[in-house]
C-alpha cells in the first residue's frame, strides 16, 4: 500500500493507502467505531467496521487514547459529509505508542494552563491553523522580496548598540565586554542596501518592555527590507505592495485554515492598494474628533491606534511624526525640521501597528550629532557612521512584525497565539 498523507487523499479515492499519525478523537456506535486521525497535514475520519477487520484490530478501541501514535491502512472513500470530503475504510491498525491520559481535555482551560502546555496545545485544531497561516505569511514574505530584486543579508543577534532606545535592551555577557540582544536588524540592513541596492533580513528581535498588553512579546520576528536611493514615498509604496501581497497570498493558500478559524475573509479581501496615507497631524485630528484625551506630540497608544484604524477598511499609513518621539536615525522633513520622515502602518480591526519605518538620515554630521544628543556612545556606531562617509545616498526601509500580522490575518485576540513558543515578561518556558 502507498504511504501518503491526509492532504493528498482527495486525488486517491479508491486507492489503498497507509497513513502515519496520531489519534485525535474516538467514538463508537456498536459494531462500528471511528478514529479521527491527525498527521500534521489534516484530520481524517477512519471507519473501523467489525465485519471488515481482524478481531484484534476491532478491539483496539478499548486501548487507544487521545494522541496515541498509530499507522492506519485502508481504502480511501468519498464522503462529502466528512472533513476534506473523504474518509478511510480501515483494514488494519498498527499501534506505535499508547499515550498517557492527555492533559488537554475537550473542555475549557485557562490561559495559564494552556500556555504551560503550549508544546501540546500546538496540536489543537485552532492553534494548528494559526501556525499554518504563519508559515504562509513567512513564505509569501520571502517570495515577495526574492522576486523583487532584494538580497537576503542576515543581521546579527548580538549587537553592541541600541536601535530603538536604551531602556528596553536585553543585556548579556559577551566574554570581556557587554552585548545586547538585537532590537532590530535595521542598521545592518542599511549596510546591506548600500552594498546590494535592496536587501532584507528575517529573524528574531528582542525588546525588554514590561508590557502586559495583547500586542506585545519580549521576543518577536521581523522582516526588514532596506532600499538605497529610496525616499519616504517610495518606502510607503513598497510597504503597501508587500502587505497587499501577503494578505492576498494567504486568502488563496490558507482557505482551510481561515475557515477553521471562522475568519471573516471579506474584510481581508479589501486589502488592496492604494492604502490611505495620512499625516500624524491628521491622525491626531481624528482622535480629537472622536473625543479622545490623546495629547498631540506623544506616541499613539493601543486605544488610539484602534480609534484611528476604525476610520478605514484597509491598513492606513501614518507619516511625518514629531521628531522627538522617533529614533535618532530618522531623517527630518526638509519642509519642517520638527517632523521625522517616518511611517507606521496600522492594521484594521484594532490589531495595531504592523509596520514601522521611514527614511534614514544620510548626512554624517547630522547623524553624529543625533547620536550624541541621545546620549549614546559613539564608538559602537562608528561602523554605522562609515556608511555616511563612503557613498552615502538617500535610503529607506521598514520592519513588519510577523506576529501582529498573523494575528490580524487570523483574527486572533492575543499575540501569544501567533508564535510557537511565546516569550513574555512572565514566561520563558516551555
Amino acid at each position: 500500500m502507498a504511504q501518503t498523507t491526509i492532504d493528498k487523499l482527495k486525488s486517491q479515492i479508491g486507492s489503498q493507502v497507509t497513513l502515519r499519525g496520531w489519534v485525535y478523537k474516538l467514538r463508537s456506535i456498536g459494531k462500528i467505531w471511528f478514529l479521527v486521525l491527525r498527521d500534521g497535514t489534516g484530520l481524517l475520519q477512519c471507519v473501523v467496521v467489525k465485519a471488515e477487520v481482524p478481531e484484534d484490530v476491532f478491539a483496539m478501541e478499548s486501548r487507544l487514547t487521545q494522541e496515541s501514535s498509530v499507522i492506519v491502512t485502508g481504502t480511501v472513500r468519498e464522503e462529502k459529509r466528512a472533513v476534506g470530503g473523504v474518509e478511510l475504510g480501515v483494514s488494519g491498525i498498527e499501534v506505535v505508542h499508547v499515550a498517557e491520559e492527555y492533559p488537554i481535555a475537550p473542555k475549557e482551560h485557562g490561559t495559564a494552563f494552556l500556555m504551560d502546555h503550549r508544546h501540546l496545545w500546538l496540536r489543537s485544531r485552532l492553534q494548528h491553523a494559526i501556525l499554518k497561516v504563519r508559515h504562509q505569511v513567512i513564505k509569501a514574505s520571502r517570495d515577495f522580496f526574492d522576486s523583487n530584486g532584494f538580497t537576503l543579508v542576515d543581521s546579527p543577534i548580538f549587537t553592541a548598540n541600541a536601535v530603538e532606545g536604551t531602556t528596553n535592551l536585553f543585556k548579556v555577557d559577551y566574554f570581556d565586554q557587554n552585548a545586547y540582544l538585537t532590537q532590530s536588524g535595521q542598521l545592518y540592513q542599511e549596510a546591506g542596501a548600500l552594498a546590494f541596492g535592496k536587501s532584507y533580513c528575517f529573524g528574531p528581535t528582542f525588546r525588554a518592555e514590561k508590557s502586559k498588553t495583547r500586542r506585545h512579546l519580549t521576543e518577536f520576528w521581523m522582516i526588514e527590507p532596506e532600499m538605497a536611493y529610496c525616499d519616504l514615498d517610495e518606502d510607503m509604496s513598497w510597504a503597501e505592495r508587500y502587505v497587499e501581497y501577503i494578505v492576498q497570498w494567504c486568502l488563496e493558500h490558507c482557505k482551510t485554515e481561515l475557515a477553521t478559524l471562522e475568519r471573516d475573509t471579506s474584510k481581508l479581501e479589501k486589502v488592496k492598494r492604494p492604502f490611505p496615507r495620512i499625516t500624524y497631524a491628521e491622525a491626531a485630528e481624528i482622535l480629537a474628533r472622536k473625543g479622545s484625551d490623546f495629547k498631540p506630540g506623544s506616541d499613539f497608544g493601543g486605544t488610539d491606534e484602534t480609534l484611528i484604524s476604525e476610520e478605514f477598511d484597509r491598513p492606513v499609513m501614518i507619516h511625518r511624526w514629531p521628531a522627538d518621539i522617533k529614533a535618532f536615525y530618522m531623517k527630518r522633513d526638509p519642509a519642517n525640521n520638527d517632523l521625522a520622515l517616518g511611517v507606521d502602518m496600522l492594521a484594521p480591526e484594532g490589531h495595531g501597528e504592523i509596520v514601522g519605518g521611514g527614511q534614514r538620515e544620510d548626512d554624517y554630521d547630522i547623524l553624529l550629532k543625533r547620536i550624541r544628543d541621545n546620549d549614546l556612545p559613539v564608538k559602537p556606531f562608528e561602523w554605522y557612521l562609515d556608511l555616511r562617509k563612503y557613498g552615502s545616498v538617500p535610503h529607506s526601509g521598514f520592519g513588519l512584525g510577523i506576529e501582529r500580522t498573523v494575528g490580524w490575518i487570523c483574527g486572533t485576540k492575543h499575540i501569544r497565539e501567533t508564535i510557537p513558543f511565546p516569550r513574555t515578561i512572565y514566561r520563558i518556558e516551555p
